[in-house]
């Protein structure tokens, strides 16, 4: 989704004095917006490198991400990986994989980041875990399900990112009543009300939270 808190000058001005991405981060950006319906979704340059920065310092050995799309958050993630770290990223869509997939073959990561196929869900089952990152980026009406699949496989010091949970500042707006709105909210109050877990809302682009296990 789109930024909704920062003004479009602002907007530009944060994403000026971020650093840039990699060539072919910058590349697959240009053909996602050229080529792909929705390039809304394209995790952009400051969610990119907020993502990068997360994964440089917590050096996961598991990371999991739900919803690939065109695969720049997977490649930016990759970037940071310690010796031994992997990705897997969940893809609904066989147009949006394959377009992922060629675009993580022709990268420096491709032995790091495999893309699995299908519902997330049966994904997440069978994997085993333990996550030490999660990124939920995919359907809204599916987070409270992902979230409640995912926690219970958090490593210890893991660590789980939820995106678009500000919904372009929807979840606020009690006249819309959309599924997708409401699924927001219900996840955005399951996560506030989970004495399992301590969570922090971010108001980058459109909204981040961040969530770990409670001590």
């Amino acid at each position: 989704m789109s930024p909704i808190l920062a003004s479009e000058g602002l907007e530009a001005y944060i994403e000026a004095h971020t650093t840039p991405p990699a060539a072919h981060l910058a590349a697959l950006a240009d053909e996602t917006r050229a080529s792909l319906s929705a390039p809304q979704m394209l995790t952009g340059t400051v969610e990119g490198r907020l993502l990068e920065a997360l994964v440089w310092a917590a050096q996961p050995q598991l990371v999991l991400e739900l919803g690939t799309y065109s695969g720049y958050s997977a490649l930016a993630m990759a970037a940071a990986l310690p010796p031994g770290g992997r990705i897997v990223t969940c893809e609904l869509s066989d147009e949006h994989a394959d377009f992922a997939q060629r675009h993580i073959d022709a990268s420096p990561y491709a032995d790091r980041i495999e893309v699995r196929r299908g519902p997330a869900l049966e994904s997440v089952a069978a994997l085993e875990g333990p996550f030490d990152l999660v990124f939920i980026d995919a359907d809204k009406v599916n987070y409270v399900n992902y979230y409640e699949a995912v926690v219970p496989k958090l490593a210890e010091r893991g660590l789980i990112a939820a995106d678009n949970t500000l919904w372009s500042g929807r979840v606020a707006e009690d006249e819309d009543e959309s599924e997708a709105t409401d699924a927001m909210r219900t996840f955005n109050d399951r996560v506030r009300d989970d004495d399992r877990v301590v969570a922090v809302m971010l108001s980058v682009r459109d909204g981040i939270t961040l969530i770990r296990r409670r001590d």
